[in-house]
């Protein structure tokens, strides 16, 4: 009644404001934010304030009383005001426009502020509302918000889109023994009773997704390496705290001075403060003033690997980038958030090459992108670079790693082609033109091309507006003298279109005794190689030898054997990655991969080789291997890593080769060994396992069905310290059941949105359920996986319902599974497009394995 009759005041009200006929106003009024309505509050609005407060009970489930006093200037009243706010309409309490009570009306997440009570120029609304809690991740004793992409909306009334910039002025009142996190620094404090007030400056200038808080049970440290940080934690292992807290810090002021420099522009904000979170949903998130990070990532003790420091650096630096490039300069639509992820990883890159000066920087590239690159954009699901955004409900569907590693690459090859110092010019100016603004790719590339000859438009064309790869072939013709006499390279698109990616990458000639790399920029469909005329035949040809190019290369004759020897660890990366592009494609049989990756177990030396080694060698096993070759080499692969583990070899080498003997020991021996080590009657020289890596093993156990599992189960559930890791080890122990009817019904539960708040906690128990050696009794809960998944996205943080598809029917090889996708989109026509992407994308190795598997059999 009272939503009806705030409808029937709300039009009795209207007079020039709503002159317009009610269809020509419900564009603006859809689900979500379309671009109609951001484009139309773009020119309408400015000047926006966000006077913020919450009161924080000290139980979850007790709402969060809440107030918005939002100040604004509008240019524009052919239209009234609409703030989104994706809450009930009950959770409204009132609503005032410059002093006067105003209708509650609230239509698809809008709340609607007729013309009548607004005036040109400065306007002051008034809001009293209970918070949201989709986005606020409500823990029993601490809380914090996530916001990104278009989350804000389901916590507060707002103008939910990147290009409204806003300053917030925020109050917290929160239990007295909480602490407290946000965008500014705390200008004031008081003690009311149990609780404590925190009243913040000012914020600088920021998008709805940017603005963050966290409050509840944190410890708090404060260094200043340069600028003066804060960090709040939960970590109470006392080897990592130790081990880690210096570096932590020490690693945002080198990220900081590089950007500083780099960008010739300061760090913009008033504060660069910091919270680490137990099983955040992701590495990190770049709030302004507050970044979040997940908290077992930085807290490294002294069994890491240089891959794991590594990997926490890249993180930071990631983050920190993110401090220009989306937060200082941030794009004006969602279609371009891959740009500030570009640049963040790009920028990343760049950081890690001062603070890691022995590690091969180029090699760290090759790894960390292309292989998560390609298992994307070769799958039916790929999607170009920049995507189409109508409405920003669908934003979060943008993410995944054709934006994360394919962008680098692009980027990278971008910079290779304008040369390094017209490249950073050009990015300079960008920063300094766009800083406390929005700006889109055209308005970089505009930028950009001035500082090169090269036609970017054309060049961005493919690259960033096109999907797909390209697949190399070559033709070698040698004389009679057995020299080169013709050496063409040609590039067909992958997915059979006309596109033609021009790039640079360079090709090894190896000889006995050296190799010869020669550059190929190749620009067209094909290149004839003409600085080669005359060179000796080479005992093989290695394609991408320097990691520089994006596509499938042609394999010679002794490319597999060839690689074992290569001295240079970039060259036998990208020759690994190689060989496994070729034998996804059907080049290569999957049996002879595996025997190459096999040999290089046996040798590599590298970790970073070594880990892609280890990846690929786990999927062929596990997907693209048949039954009876499966059960052939197990025993052999379980025996090499073994073996290998006991010889001299560095920590971080035998910490990979360990996990990967972890996760395939199945066999009896092999897990009568995993179990003595364990249980620590097993001491592996210099292999350094700490209390997570004993819950994993621990977890490998209970599905490998050893017999003392319920034991294994119960001593380690014990021995976890950290509160925040017991709680999720005791989520996950229905998953690791041997009683089918109990992960059955840890699977069933999932339907309930509250049990899935843990989302990363899901995904692991999702993994235990569906492991390869459990698909004949979980193949019954696919169908049920993805008739859920679309609640998935609609409940979901944004990598969520790709992490739901690949840990459940992405797990599968089997020509069941396949059947059962192939049934569900028949039977679902309508089913989204942004999902059918996601379950393409996570099922690539579902659908190749059924045309693999057939040729092998």
């Amino acid at each position: 009644m009272k939503i009806c009759y705030s409808f029937l005041s709300f039009f009795m009200l209207m007079t020039i404001g709503f002159s317009q006929s009610k269809q020509k106003e419900m564009p603006l009024l859809d689900n979500g934010v379309s671009e109609a309505l951001a484009h139309f509050r773009k020119q309408q609005i400015s000047n926006v304030t966000y006077g913020l407060s919450f009161e924080i009970p000290e139980q979850k489930q007790q709402d969060i009383v809440s107030n918005l006093i939002l100040n604004l200037d509008l240019s524009d009243l052919s239209k009234p005001l609409y703030l989104d706010f994706k809450e009930k309409s009950s959770s409204i309490k009132s609503v005032e426009a410059n002093g006067k009570n105003t209708p509650i009306v609230h239509e698809n997440g809008h709340i609607v502020i007729p013309t009548q009570v607004l005036t040109l120029g400065k306007n002051t609304i008034a809001i009293s509302f209970i918070a949201g809690n989709l986005s606020l991740n409500r823990n029993d004793d601490f809380l914090y918000t996530l916001l990104v992409p278009d989350r804000a909306s389901t916590l507060f009334p707002c103008f939910d889109q990147p290009d409204l910039k806003a300053t917030y002025k925020l109050s917290l009142t929160v239990p007295k023994d909480w602490s407290v996190l946000a965008g500014a620094d705390v200008k004031e404090k008081a003690e009311k009773g149990n609780f404590t007030a925190y009243i913040f400056e000012e914020s600088n200038k920021m998008s709805t997704y940017l603005f963050s808080f966290v409050a509840g049970k944190f410890k708090s440290i404060t260094e200043n390496p340069g600028l003066e940080m804060t960090m709040l934690y939960r970590e109470n292992n006392p080897e990592k705290i130790q081990v880690s807290t210096d570096t932590i810090f020490k690693l945002h002021q080198q990220s900081l001075d590089f950007l500083e420099k780099y960008t010739n522009y300061k760090f913009p904000f008033q504060k660069l403060d910091f919270a680490s979170i137990p099983f955040f949903q992701y590495g990190g998130m770049e709030h302004v003033g507050a970044i979040q990070y997940k908290e077992s990532t930085l807290f490294l003790d002294n069994s890491a690997t240089d891959s794991e420091k590594l990997d926490r650096a890249k993180l930071i630096a990631h983050e920190t980038s993110h401090m220009w490039f989306g937060d200082l300069v941030t794009m004006k639509w969602f279609d371009d958030v891959w740009m500030k992820e570009v640049f963040a990883n790009f920028m990343a890159d760049k950081i890690m090459n001062p603070i890691f000066p022995k590690v091969n920087h180029n090699l760290q590239f090759l790894t960390a992108h292309y292989a998560n690159a390609y298992a994307e954009d070769r799958s039916l699901g790929t999607h170009p670079i920049k995507q189409n955004l109508a409405n920003l409900k669908d934003a979060g569907s943008l993410y995944g790693a054709i934006i994360y590693n394919k962008a680098p690459i692009m980027m990278r090859q971008l910079e290779a082609s304008m040369g390094e110092a017209a490249f950073q010019k050009g990015i300079v100016k960008y920063i300094k033109k766009y800083a406390n603004d929005n700006a889109d790719w055209n308005n970089l590339v505009e930028i950009l091309d001035a500082e090169t000859p090269m036609d970017l438009q054309k060049w961005s064309k493919v690259w960033v507006n096109k999907s797909g790869r390209a697949i190399f072939i070559n033709k070698v013709e040698y004389d009679a003298q057995n020299r080169i006499k013709k050496f063409e390279i040609l590039q067909n698109a992958e997915d059979k279109s006309n596109n033609i990616w021009p790039q640079i990458f360079q090709i090894g000639l190896v000889y006995s005794d050296h190799v010869k790399a020669v550059d190929v920029n190749i620009k067209d469909k094909n290149l004839l190689l003409k600085e080669v005329i005359g060179f000796e035949k080479p005992l093989s040809i290695i394609y991408n030898y320097n990691g520089f190019g994006y596509g499938v290369f042609p394999l010679d004759g002794n490319t597999i054997e060839s690689v074992l020897s290569l001295k240079d660890e970039v060259a036998r990366a990208s020759t690994y990655i190689n060989i496994y592009e070729n034998a996804l494609i059907g080049n290569v049989a999957p049996i002879k991969a595996f025997d190459c990756f096999l040999k290089g177990i046996q040798q590599e030396q590298n970790e970073l080789v070594l880990k892609i080694i280890a990846n690929q060698t786990s999927s062929v096993f596990w997907k693209f291997l048949t039954k009876k070759q499966q059960t052939k080499v197990q025993k052999q692969l379980e025996d090499i890593l073994y073996e290998r583990l006991q010889t001299a070899l560095p920590g971080n080498i035998k910490k990979t080769l360990f996990n990967l003997f972890s996760s395939v020991a199945y066999s009896d021996s092999a897990k009568a060994k995993l179990y003595q080590i364990w249980n620590k009657e097993i001491v592996i020289p210099n292999l350094k396992l700490n209390e997570d890596d004993y819950t994993s093993i621990a977890m490998n156990l209970a599905i490998f069905k050893h017999e003392k599992a319920d034991e294994i189960l119960n001593k380690t559930k014990a021995s976890i310290t950290n509160t925040d890791k017991q709680r999720r080890f005791e989520f996950l122990l229905p998953s690791l059941s041997k009683d089918e009817s109990v992960r059955n019904a840890f699977i069933e539960s999932l339907k309930d949105d509250k049990n899935r708040e843990k989302e990363s906690w899901v995904a692991v128990g999702l993994s235990n359920v569906h492991h390869p050696l459990r698909h004949e009794s979980a193949q019954k809960y696919i169908r049920f996986s993805l008739d859920l998944v679309e609640e998935i996205q609609r409940t979901g943080d944004i990598f969520f319902p790709k992490d739901w598809l690949n840990n459940t029917v992405g797990k599968y090889s089997s020509k069941f599974a396949f059947d059962e996708v192939q049934r569900f989109l028949k039977e679902n026509p309508n089913f989204s497009p942004i999902l059918k992407r996601k379950l393409l994308q996570a099922t690539d190795g579902l659908y190749r394995a059924q045309n693999i598997k057939k040729e092998t059999e």
